[in-house]
């Protein structure tokens, strides 16, 4: 079986972010699913689930529900599938009030790929991009996520996260050996310790809004803080740290192109920024998560240069700023 062929895109750059959320039978995927639509993000997200009534939304805050459809009162809304994946995705793309973010859970025994496949069709190409694959694995219970079933090797195969969750019911011997399980079906899986799916939503979800970002601050340290929102402070008391990059000269192509296919750190989670390349005049939206990234063409308003924001755990900010600036394309 090939990989799909979702590490590289460029489309439109209005394309609704997909998120497909994994993992084997009570690894915590609803629990992550009511995290996320509860969360104050300020965005509109869709969510697409097999059974709209294993949610359990406060009632608060539920405006109305019928004919597979669940609205809350914060912008988000739940679509059950009903047995179509395709249909399901085309009534939340033809609502009349679009939303910002798209989400679909799988069943714990599904495999990721057709549903990955699914959004490469022609019908869904440039309307919408995969954002991340996130895999949930039970702590508690891992014999049976390897289950040796192809589905859920796949699970953990083609996940750009892994939530090790219930981390909280376990000692840390035992989730040390897990991880080395997990790395041997996926040797570079980016894999974050979670106890009830409770996981800062920068890690996993593409929030924000970089056209409006670049607009309205003048130094990247600024802009970093824009693009992932205000949220560093929980970031670093889990480990996590956001490195944030600019230059007023364009990357070179093929450099920036080996600093992701072979210089970037294995605790990279996430990226984002505004690129411009030397080879090319137009302004490129970029998005990373794990080794997955897109590319979306764009025209320049303002002044051209380059903001990147890279987070993740553990990392040498000296290092990758070095490496980063070994990318640009100086002058001859």
């Amino acid at each position: 079986m090939t990989d799909p062929p979702a590490t590289k895109e460029a489309a439109r750059p209005d394309r609704l972010p997909v998120t497909i959320i994994t993992g084997f039978l009570g690894s915590g995927k609803t629990t992550l699913l009511n995290h996320i639509l509860v969360s104050r993000h300020g965005l509109k997200i869709a969510v697409i689930v097999n059974e709209i009534g294993e949610i359990g939304i406060d009632g608060e805050l539920i405006v109305s529900a019928g004919d597979g459809m669940m609205e809350l009162s914060n912008g988000c809304i739940c679509c059950s599938i009903n047995n179509d994946l395709v249909d399901s995705i085309f009534r939340v793309l033809d609502r009349r009030e679009s939303v910002d973010y798209l989400i679909v859970e799988t069943t714990g025994l599904a495999d990721p790929l057709p549903i990955i496949l699914t959004f490469l069709l022609s019908e869904f190409r440039d309307r919408v991009r995969v954002d991340s694959v996130i895999t949930l694995a039970d702590a508690e219970n891992f014999s049976l996520d390897l289950s040796g079933s192809l589905a859920t090797h796949n699970q953990f195969r083609y996940a750009d996260a892994v939530l090790l969750n219930k981390c909280d019911l376990v000692g840390d011997h035992a989730l040390r050996t897990i991880e080395k399980r997990i790395h041997e079906i996926k040797g570079d899986a980016r894999i974050i310790r979670t106890t009830r799916s409770q996981v800062p939503l920068r890690l996993i979800l593409g929030l924000g809004s970089l056209e409006a970002d670049q607009d309205r601050v003048d130094g990247p340290e600024c802009w970093a803080e824009n693009a992932f929102g205000h949220d560093h402070d929980h970031l670093s008391g889990d480990g996590f740290s956001a490195i944030s990059f600019g230059s007023d000269q364009p990357l070179s192509v093929d450099e920036f192109q080996s600093f992701l296919d072979r210089d970037l750190p294995d605790g990279v989670f996430r990226g984002k920024g505004i690129l411009w390349l030397a080879e090319s005049d137009a302004r490129y939206v970029f998005h990373l998560v794990g080794k997955r990234f897109s590319l979306d063409e764009t025209r320049w308003n303002g002044p051209r240069r380059n903001r990147l924001v890279l987070i993740g755990r553990n990392l040498d900010s000296d290092r990758l700023r070095r490496r980063l600036e070994a990318c640009l394309a100086h002058p001859p």
